[in-house]
């Protein structure tokens, strides 16, 4: 009978243990700070221009690791991935907390397409409609809030548009 009682108590521990670990791993470990250069771009909608102060993701580590773990993003931020080539982009929003719009840019500057309020925490595949150079993350919704649309210009060195 002992036994069986102290078998059951281990068992229960056992479980418990299983749960906590498994609660711990559900929740996204963050790493330590990463730095990030800092600029300014604007966008040239049909209604004016809109300026942003964005972190730069030029290095492969700083585009892995993006806007992750941030809890919230200021007004008139964002992030700039300049990926220095043309090519076909996907993005995901692994670890990213924060519903973002992602703005995908074609070499020349102009806006190709815009995944607007992506889902935190997904690993959905989210693709550049043709080859861009570029993608500026901003906080979901700001671009339906400013109106800034495919086609419109992004005003920045990085695509030689800059004034």
């Amino acid at each position: 009978m002992t036994g069986g009682w102290r078998t059951g108590i281990l068992a229960a521990i056992a479980m418990a243990l299983a749960v906590l670990a498994g609660s711990a791993m559900a929740q996204p470990q963050q790493p330590p700070p990463m730095q990030f250069d800092t600029d300014t771009l604007a966008i040239r909608t049909a209604s004016g221009e809109v300026k942003f102060k964005v972190e730069l993701a030029v290095t492969p580590a700083q585009q892995q690791r993006g806007l992750m773990f941030r809890d919230k993003l200021e007004p008139y931020t964002g992030m700039l991935f300049d990926f220095g080539r043309p090519q076909a982009i996907s993005m995901w929003m692994m670890n990213t907390l924060i519903p973002l719009d992602m703005v995908f840019i074609a070499p020349d500057g102009r806006i190709l397409n815009i995944a607007a309020n992506t889902k935190p925490m997904s690993t959905d595949t989210i693709l550049s409609q043709g080859p861009a150079k570029g993608v500026l993350e901003i906080a979901g919704g700001t671009a339906r809030l400013h109106g800034i649309k495919p086609g419109d210009l992004v005003l920045h060195r990085a695509f030689g548009t800059a004034k």
